[in-house]
């Protein structure tokens, strides 16, 4: 005799649970961690940035104390350096000069003497004068001496006065009062000169206006 179709319960009708999978068991759920879990996770990454932020502060820290250490030991260096190099320069130019302090005494020695021609001894002085110019020429000193009609250059000489002329055009070097020198370039001490103000009547027609 058949049997009904409908009398035919499957599985998942007689048990209430469904039916097991072919492949094997159905998967678990996976738990959803809640808002404790949650705070403690945001917890432990805060603490591992804030812990790698110390780690690069300390680390940036050292390495600015070692910069300026050695900034400090480069200034101090540098200073010893410039010291010495100065130190040197000057031993260099005593050295070339050294000639000319025996050529200077032996002129006074000889000018001393009985019988003495004075002639000789000016010109022994001169030549020692012109050995003296020509070793600080080699160092770099330059005398500052404009010749009378130049055209006076406020930046390496110094205006005491003027003075009237009919020879020399007005804003030019009339006398040299005294020498200056530079050295490299650098003034060490301007020319003192007279610096010309024209023909005298421009100069009285001047004073007029």
């Amino acid at each position: 005799m058949p049997e009904n179709k409908d009398s035919i319960q499957k599985p998942e009708a007689a048990t209430g649970q469904p039916a097991p999978s072919a492949t094997g068991p159905a998967p678990a759920p996976q738990a959803v961690p809640g808002p404790e879990a949650a705070a403690k996770n945001q917890t432990a990454q805060f603490e591992e940035k804030l812990a790698a932020a110390k780690k690069e502060a300390a680390d940036n820290y050292d390495r600015y104390v070692r910069a300026v250490a050695d900034l400090e030991n480069f200034r101090r260096r540098t200073l010893r350096e410039k010291d010495e190099l100065r130190q040197y320069a000057a031993g260099r130019v005593l050295e070339d000069m050294f000639p000319i302090i025996e050529a200077i005494s032996l002129g006074i020695d000889a000018a001393g003497k009985p019988g003495t021609d004075v002639a000789h001894v000016v010109e022994g002085m001169t030549m020692v004068l012109a050995q003296l110019k020509t070793t600080l020429g080699n160092h770099g000193l330059k005398e500052i001496n404009p010749a009378p009609g130049e055209k006076f250059d406020p930046h390496q000489e110094d205006a005491i006065t003027t003075q009237p002329s009919a020879d020399i055009a007005e804003g030019c070097v009339l006398q040299v009062f005294r020498v200056g020198y530079s050295l490299n370039g650098r003034v060490l001490r301007p020319a003192s000169v007279v610096v010309s103000s024209g023909k005298p009547q421009d100069a009285a027609e001047s004073g007029k206006q």
